[in-house]
C-alpha cells in the first residue's frame, strides 16, 4: 500500500523562493496525483527531455509547441448536426475552463496560456446520438487550442474527433460528464506525415456517469496525446481504448492517468499498436492510481505492442498505486513482440501467402479497438486506412 507525499516544510530561503513553483517541495513527489500542476506557461521550466514525463519524447521536434510562440486564434472546423448537440466559442473567462484539469506539463501550460477563445460542444438528451467534428485546415503554423465538451445528466453520445490534413498543435481538452450521462469520445489522427500534435484530454466523470475514449492514431510526424480520467462521482466508469500504427519515421506517444476518487467505480484501459519501418517508435504510459476514498475499486490496464520489422521500438510501462485495500482488484499487463510463428504457419498452411498471413495478424490485432467504437461507417473507413498502411510498405519477414 502506498501512502501519499509527506507535506514539504516551510522555508523562507531566498533561492528556494525564487525557483519555479514545481521545484519548491523539500520532497519527491510520490504519487501521480502530486504533480504540479499550472494553467501558466511561465510556471514550468524549460524541457530537457531529462525529466520523467518526457524523456521518451523527441522534445526538439516539438520545442515550438512546447515552448514557442502559438496563435491561439479560433479555426475553422466542420461539425454535423443532431438534436441536443450546439457548438460555439466561448471567452477565456468562461466558469467551464478548467473544470476538468489543470495541465501538468509545459506544452500543455503553453497552449492552455495561448488560446483565446474555447470551442464548446454541449451534448443534452437521452436519445443516443453520433456526431463529427473535423480539422482539417490548421495549417502549419504553430498553434494552440482548447475545447470543452460538457454532458448533462442522462444524456448519451458519441463524438467523433477527426483530424486530418497540415498541423503543428498543442491543445487541451475537457470533458465533463454529468451525473448518469454516457460519452463515447473517439479521436481519430490522420494526419499529414509531417503534423506535430501534442494533446492532453482531462475528463472528469460524475456519478453513475460513463466514458468510453478512444484513440486512433495513423497519421503524424510526432504525435504525443495524454488522456487523463478523473473518476469523481460513485459508481463511475471509464474505458480508455487505443490503437496506433507507426511507420518509419514516425514517434506515437501516449501516456493514459486514471484516478480512481470515489467508491464503486471501474475502469479498464486497452492500447494495442503496430509498428514497422526504420526509426519507428511508439510509446505508452500507463499510470492508474486509487485514491483512499475509492472503495470498491474494479481496474485493469494493458497494453500490446506488435513489432513488424527491424529497426521499429516500442516503449511500454505500465503503473498501478493504491492508497486503500478495500478494492475488488487492480492489475496491468504489458507485452511488446513479433509475429506468433504458429499463427502464420496455420494461415499458410491453408494456402495463404506469408505477406497476406501477415496482413491478416495485424488487422485482427488492431480491430478489438476499432470495433469498440460503435460508428459502424467509421469502423469500416479505418480498418480500410490500416490495411493501406499495412501494403504501403511490404512487412519484412522475421
Amino acid at each position: 500500500m502506498m501512502t501519499s507525499a509527506t507535506t514539504p516544510t516551510k522555508t523562507t530561503d531566498a533561492a528556494h523562493e525564487a525557483a519555479p513553483k514545481h521545484m519548491r517541495s523539500a520532497v519527491p513527489v510520490q504519487t501521480r496525483n502530486d504533480r504540479f500542476h499550472s494553467t501558466d506557461v511561465a510556471d514550468f521550466p524549460a524541457v530537457t527531455g531529462r525529466e520523467a514525463g518526457w524523456k521518451y519524447t523527441p522534445v526538439a521536434r516539438l520545442a515550438e509547441l512546447i515552448s514557442g510562440v502559438l496563435d491561439g486564434a479560433p479555426y475553422v472546423y466542420d461539425v454535423t448536426t443532431a438534436p441536443g448537440v450546439t457548438t460555439g466559442w466561448v471567452g477565456r473567462d468562461d466558469a467551464r475552463i478548467g473544470a476538468a484539469g489543470k495541465p501538468e506539463d509545459r506544452a500543455s501550460a503553453n497552449a492552455w496560456s495561448a488560446f483565446e477563445q474555447a470551442l464548446v460542444v454541449s451534448i443534452s438528451g437521452e436519445d443516443a446520438k453520433e456526431v463529427t467534428l473535423t480539422r482539417s485546415s490548421l495549417g502549419d503554423a504553430p498553434r494552440a487550442a482548447h475545447t470543452i465538451i460538457e454532458t448533462a445528466p442522462f444524456s448519451r453520445a458519441t463524438l467523433i474527433l477527426q483530424n486530418t490534413g497540415q498541423a503543428h498543435l498543442a491543445e487541451n481538452v475537457e470533458l465533463v460528464l454529468g451525473e448518469s450521462s454516457q460519452l463515447t469520445l473517439v479521436t481519430v489522427q490522420e494526419w499529414d506525415d509531417d503534423a506535430l500534435h501534442v494533446a492532453t484530454h482531462f475528463a472528469t466523470i460524475g456519478r453513475d456517469a460513463k466514458l468510453k475514449h478512444i484513440a486512433v492514431t495513423l497519421g503524424g510526424g510526432v504525435v504525443r496525446l495524454n488522456p487523463a480520467a478523473h473518476l469523481a462521482g460513485a459508481g463511475s466508469d471509464a474505458e480508455l481504448f487505443g490503437a496506433y500504427f507507426a511507420d518509419a519515421g514516425q514517434h506515437l506517444e501516449q501516456q493514459v492517468y486514471v484516478f480512481h476518487d470515489a467508491a464503486n467505480t471501474r475502469s479498464r484501459v486497452t492500447y494495442k499498436g503496430a509498428l514497422q519501418g526504420e526509426n519507428a517508435r511508439t510509446v505508452w504510459i500507463g499510470d492508474v492510481l486509487i485514491g483512499p476514498k475509492a472503495v470498491g475499486t474494479d481496474t485493469y490496464e494493458q497494453n500490446r505492442n506488435l513489432v513488424l520489422t527491424d529497426g521499429a521500438r516500442a516503449d511500454s510501462v505500465p503503473n498501478l498505486e493504491i492508497e486503500t485495500g478495500d478494492i475488488v482488484g487492480a492489475g496491468h499487463a504489458s507485452a511488446t513482440g513479433r509475429f506468433d510463428d504458429e499463427q502464420l504457419f496455420y494461415l499458410q498452411s491453408r494456402g495463404i501467402t506469408e505477406d497476406e498471413a501477415r496482413r491478416l495478424v495485424v488487422r485482427g490485432f488492431l480491430s478489438e479497438i476499432v470495433q469498440q467504437i460503435g460508428s459502424p461507417a467509421l469502423q469500416e473507413r479505418l480498418q480500410a486506412a490500416i490495411e493501406a498502411e499495412l501494403e504501403a510498405v511490404t512487412v519484412a519477414t522475421r
